[in-house]
């Protein structure tokens, strides 16, 4: 899926984008974008409240066109979920995110996560090996699970 989900990014939005530091912005919004679209996979069901979650979080943070919006989701929905490696985005990450960035990004991950009012373990699973793959402190990711769970209302 994860490959997919990349090609659609290059497809749409590196070729809007002649300036090399514009152009790693964007892929580092997609690349957050992406980890959003495998936690919402993470437990095998679709719930409609992470879905809406997930969508108002890409719209707010990487303003992106509802087409665009709309032919991403639909793209993440109809792929299977074969990721074979979740290092393509958090590399591109660690390169190119300050610490606060990052920690945003887990916190964006958690607040998807308790759309539907629960964490799943393979959801928390997924958040926990990103957080690793990020060199994010346990009290970051701690604290990044309490804030989005205050904002749940869980």
């Amino acid at each position: 899926m994860l490959n997919a989900i990349t090609s659609f990014f290059d497809n749409h939005f590196t070729s809007k984008h002649t300036d090399e530091k514009q152009l790693d912005h964007d892929q580092l919004h997609l690349a957050s974008a992406a980890l959003l679209i495998e936690l919402s996979k993470a437990d095998r069901a679709i719930d409609e409240e992470e879905t809406e979650s997930l969508v108002n979080i890409l719209r707010q943070r990487f303003d992106l066109a509802e087409d665009d919006l709309a032919e991403l989701m639909t793209l993440a929905q109809h792929e299977a979920d074969e990721a074979t490696s979740l290092y393509q985005f958090t590399s591109l990450m660690n390169d190119k995110f300050g610490y606060q960035e990052k920690v945003e990004t887990i916190l964006g991950m958690w607040e998807v996560a308790y759309a539907d009012g629960r964490i799943d373990r393979y959801e928390e699973h997924l958040i926990r090996k990103v957080a690793e793959l990020l060199h994010l402190s346990h009290k970051d990711f701690i604290k990044s699970k309490h804030v989005a769970r205050d904002r749940a209302g869980a």
